[in-house]
């Protein structure tokens, strides 16, 4: 794909035997990629920030950190045990005005060059689908993006990450399972669920029924993908055991 060279000077070397594992999705959380583009190209001292790639509106992709680097994008996070994202990451932003701005939708023409980028990126360094993570997911209760309008699904479908299958929930232990799939079990319980839910289950956030709750629906989306990561199948609809 045609990508922009638009050099950030925040970066670092990748730790040694570092290698990356993540691919984070981030929206930019400006009105405007003009204003992104500032701060990820350390026009805000206070500030610095970066991100390997920024995907804008019109679909337009550019590169600010090159991917053998490690870009300031995740800050405290922690997924599976690891606590420095960044430095076994990609990261990228994706223009969008956020919360802060009504959360607005993502545009067709976008959503095809993230998809592309992604696909790229994941082959070059075989990356798991499982491993394609919202910042909310790597920092629940700090982050909110890329957000509950990002539209998962559909880059599941196109083989970016992952999403549950239907079937039936079991008894679990909450809190265990959040781990097993990858969150941090020293965040807040509601806010895993939250996060969970905000990617997982966007369609609750408008009716904003069962936030943060640990539903029967919840359990069983978890459970399936839990199930996903582990290599075993998920219990069919109606299925009772004998």
């Amino acid at each position: 794909m045609n990508v922009i060279d638009a050099p950030s000077p925040n970066f670092g070397p990748r730790p040694e035997g570092k290698k990356i594992k993540y691919l984070i999705l981030h929206y930019t959380g400006t009105e405007t990629s003009y204003e992104a583009l500032r701060l990820l190209q350390g026009g805000d001292k206070d500030h610095e920030v970066s991100a390997h790639y920024m995907v804008d509106e019109d679909g337009s992709v550019m590169r600010l950190v090159d991917e053998s680097l490690r870009a300031w994008h995740a800050g405290k996070s922690y997924w599976e045990g690891e606590t420095d994202i960044n430095s076994c990451s990609i990261g990228i932003e994706i223009q969008n005005a956020g919360h802060d701005f009504g959360l607005p939708g993502f545009p067709d023409t976008q959503i095809a060059a993230v998809i592309e980028l992604c696909r790229e990126i994941m082959a070059r360094h075989k990356i798991l689908p499982c491993h394609v993570l919202g910042h909310s997911d790597v920092a629940p209760g700090r982050k909110k993006d890329p957000g509950e309008k990002f539209p998962w699904q559909k880059l599941a479908e196109a083989g970016i990450g992952a999403w549950p299958e239907s079937g039936e929930s079991e008894e679990a232990d909450i809190d265990k399972i959040l781990t097993q799939f990858g969150y941090d079990p020293n965040a807040e319980l509601k806010a895993r669920i939250t996060e969970f839910q905000r990617h997982f289950m966007p369609e609750i956030f408008a009716t904003k029924e069962k936030i943060g709750v640990a539903d029967p629906d919840t359990v069983q989306k978890l459970q399936s993908l839990v199930k996903k990561k582990l290599g075993l199948r998920p219990k069919a609809p109606g299925h009772r055991p004998k």
